[in-house]
């Protein structure tokens, strides 16, 4: 079993990798293979609604980033986690033009797989910044993995999260409750219990 980490901060080695690190400790700890991939300090567009990836084998058309590595990857994968700095009360801003892009073009590669969203911050818009992350999972029949309290580390610099007692804590358990749910749904699969089968997608217009 396989957890795709991914860092939405532009910082390589900042507080939020510190903060998925952590729980890559404990991931790793529970025989659960783990990969970190860092979004970096390039531009990533935003999805311009073209449609490509409709007809194109839920591709991006655009390929000069991460986005249809990440969906490859994802194929393979069996739980992920998104980590973000908090910026001005919400995620960074490249996390969600690449979450936009990655779930509208690669959906099917995460769809009943467990996700978790954590962010850092020095001090406040945590919960506003969690709670988009994970909207795309809910969007997305994602199972979403909690844990003894919302999924954050403050601090203004690595050292400072690693300070965050309570932070680090609720980190490693939500790493123990991810690698339980994996667990768990490796079992039903041995066992021949399927997820559900989607019905046929019903959309309803408020303006006729």
């Amino acid at each position: 079993m396989k957890v795709l980490l991914i860092n939405g901060s532009s910082n390589k080695n900042g507080c939020t990798y510190t903060a998925l690190n952590e729980i890559t400790k404990i991931l790793n700890s529970e025989d659960i293979e783990t990969e970190i991939i860092q979004l970096g300090n390039l531009p990533i567009r935003d999805c311009t609604g073209c449609k490509y990836c409709k007809n194109g084998g839920n591709q991006c058309i655009y390929s000069d980033d991460l986005i249809n590595e990440v969906i490859k990857k994802a194929s393979d994968s069996d739980g992920f986690i998104f980590g973000s700095p908090v910026y001005y009360a919400h995620p960074s801003g490249r996390l969600l033009s690449f979450l936009d892009r990655l779930f509208y073009a690669g959906s099917s590669a995460f769809s009943y797989k467990p996700a978790a969203a954590i962010v850092s911050a020095r001090r406040a818009g945590t919960t506003a910044s969690i709670d988009v992350i994970t909207k795309h999972f809910t969007i997305n029949q994602m199972p979403v993995i909690s844990s003894n309290y919302w999924n954050m580390v403050h601090g203004n610099t690595p050292d400072e999260v690693l300070q965050d007692k309570e932070g680090i804590q609720t980190l490693q358990t939500l790493g123990r409750n991810m690698a339980w749910i994996l667990k768990c749904i490796d079992l039903a699969k041995n066992n021949g219990i399927k997820h559900p089968t989607p019905p046929e997608k019903i959309t309803t217009n408020f303006i006729r």
